[in-house]
């Protein structure tokens, strides 16, 4: 049940949102900022659910609603990328979720090598490393793992490493401002990788540009020149 307003939670930024997206729709609210989360990376979850775990303590959110919503939503995430890899390959799917921006093409292979070294078990211990959650799911998808064993470690590493999350923020009470100055400088960190995003994407959007009208530019011959 919600019990307070969202501009009573004396938050701004991305916490202040989320705050305000969390207070208006309750427990379920932080299963789609999760689900966001997985599959725009950017949205840390190591800022979210500790934010959300706290809220509990003014009775405005379940401590256990928050653990499954979270975890589901997690799971929704992971079969959006579980599916990509599953309908292309490993190598189209790779492509194309690189072709969006929405995860860097480093991160791509970081996350097939992962599961290449260490297979099943890299679904479960994958959903608690940054970097790693959001792309574990294409290689397992194209591998065609078993969609009810994907599901199930999915469901349990994320439930782990959403339930300490939440956790923590529950346990710091009424810490408020020592809460509020650790989620401030994660709104900074936020900011700057997706300025950081915005910036490689125009970056490359030029060069590709500068490519295509050096390679449709005609060359010009010159003839020799005959005798004088």
């Amino acid at each position: 049940m919600i019990t307070a307003a969202a501009s009573d939670h004396g938050f701004t930024g991305l916490t202040g949102w989320a705050a305000d997206l969390l207070l208006s729709v309750g427990d379920i609210g932080i299963g789609l900022l999760v689900l966001v989360e997985v599959v725009v990376p950017p949205i840390p979850s190591e800022a979210i659910l500790p934010f959300a775990g706290y809220l509990t303590q003014s009775g405005s959110l379940s401590l256990v609603g928050l653990i499954v919503y979270s975890t589901i939503g997690a799971w929704l995430g992971g079969l959006v990328y579980y599916g990509v890899g599953r309908a292309l390959g490993m190598e189209r799917a790779v492509r194309l979720v690189a072709a969006t921006r929405l995860i860097t093409r480093d991160d791509l292979d970081r996350g097939v090598r992962w599961f290449e070294r260490h297979g099943r078990p890299s679904v479960f211990f994958g959903r608690m490393i940054p970097g790693v959650r959001s792309v574990i799911s294409i290689p397992a998808g194209a591998a065609r793992m078993n969609l009810v064993t994907f599901s199930v470690l999915t469901m349990l590493g994320s439930g782990l490493w959403n339930g300490m999350l939440i956790g923590v923020g529950a346990a710091l009470g009424s810490e408020h401002e020592r809460l509020e100055k650790y989620l401030g400088h994660v709104d900074l960190v936020v900011y700057a990788a997706l300025a950081a995003a915005v910036g490689v994407l125009v970056w490359r959007r030029v060069r590709e540009a500068r490519s295509a009208r050096s390679t449709a530019q005609p060359s010009v011959s010159t003839s020799p020149e005959g005798p004088s």
